[in-house]
């Protein structure tokens, strides 16, 4: 049977990408807002494997495209490619599920290669760099390959071993920074401290890898607000990433934040506190050139996006519209975001469904951030 493994996660920003594990799970696995590998045994893959996989990989498109009699440098009709696994479906030499997922990859031109499950960069460099030059050669389409990583593990890395790594085609990374504060990350148990983070960060760009840090909003609780966005902010201008990325906090029931949240040793902020953590936290960002995205559906302002330092204004812009609302329209407005009803600050109008959700979640839940953080965490 032809078939290849894949893992839980990927970026968002990675949906069209070609998955290839490397690891299972994470090595670390203790930080306390994560529930993605809770109770998961974590592994790393042997070269050979992972070889094995990307050849499964092709021969699967191999076969799609004599299905539609077309050679491996053709251009990709979709509908020829659907119509095609569908003839797979009885062949008993390749798993469905694989077929399907080759058929999306395909579809979507096979240009970049996201290297799961938390932090490939864990392997031995050498290593890696064999992997990714055979996935180049399998497909030689692609464009861009990144992976996760601790900050950790890059640091123990040298310039030249991510230099290296860079060269046989890993051009982004993608780092959970989360919070600048040292009180923060030990608060959260990511195991590392914001030295590290710096000289990490500083490490990946200076080799020429692209770099996306993730900064989460509220994840200092009522407690480290202010100081989690100030350091944050602080790293984030010391390093200089190519991107920065935000993704709200949610207390996950199973995690250790959640039982922290439960037994009152951590306060949620409101969805107008995580707001003004964005702000200060943008607002402080001075000397780099960073994008900064909020691409993620847990994030109440999505509108909040631009490059720096240009952009800086009209990124404020959305998040003082927001602040500057009449806290009736404020609620109504981040009840009608969880709805699907707002998509930007500026769509924001009274509607009567809004409205009734509203009062329902004030009688159920006492205020609308109560009902807001129960119905985010059933959602994830």
């Amino acid at each position: 049977m032809i078939a290849f493994e894949t893992g839980p996660i990927r970026p968002p920003s990675e949906a069209e990408s070609i998955l290839l594990r490397i690891t299972r799970h994470c090595h670390w696995n203790k930080c306390a807002f994560c529930p993605v590998y809770k109770n998961e045994r974590f592994s790393i893959r042997t070269v050979g494997e992972i070889k094995r996989d990307i050849d499964a990989m092709a021969a699967i498109a191999d076969k799609i495209r004599r299905r539609m009699n077309v050679p491996r440098d053709a251009a990709t009709d979709r509908a020829a490619v659907v119509e095609a696994v569908r003839s797979l479906d009885c062949d008993d030499e390749v798993a469905p599920e694989c077929a399907r997922q080759m058929a999306f990859w395909m579809c979507h031109g096979l240009q970049s290669l996201f290297l799961q499950d938390a932090d490939a960069l864990v392997l031995r460099t050498q290593q890696l760099v064999e992997i990714l030059h055979y996935a180049r050669a399998a497909f030689p389409t692609l464009a861009r390959i990144t992976s996760y990583a601790r900050a950790k593990t890059v640091s123990r890395k040298s310039l030249d071993e991510l230099k290296s790594l860079r060269a046989a085609g890993l051009n982004r990374i993608h780092i959970g920074m989360e919070s600048g504060s040292n009180t923060v990350l030990s608060l959260v148990q990511k195991g590392l401290t914001q030295e590290e983070q710096i000289r990490s960060g500083r490490h990946v760009m200076a080799a020429g890898i692209e770099l996306s840090e993730y900064f989460m909003p509220g994840l200092g609780g009522r407690e480290l607000s202010e100081e989690h966005a100030v350091e944050s902010a602080a790293v984030l201008s010391a390093v200089n990433p190519t991107f920065i990325r935000v993704r709200s906090t949610v207390p996950v029931p199973g995690t250790p934040l959640y039982h922290m949240m439960t037994e009152g040793r951590w306060v949620p902020v409101t969805e107008e506190e995580k707001v003004r953590e964005i702000r200060t936290c943008i607002e402080r960002l001075n000397g780099i050139t960073s994008t900064v995205l909020s691409d993620h559906i847990m994030n109440l302002l999505e509108d909040v996006a631009g490059k720096l330092p240009g952009d800086k204004q009209r990124m404020l812009e959305p998040i003082d519209r927001f602040l500057n609302m009449n806290p009736s329209d404020r609620d109504a407005f981040i009840v009608g975001r969880r709805m699907g009803r707002y998509r930007h600050v500026s769509d924001y109008a009274p509607a009567h469904d809004v409205e009734m959700m509203r009062r329902d979640l004030v009688n159920r839940f006492g205020t609308v951030d109560r009902g807001i953080l129960e119905m985010l965490v059933n959602f994830i």
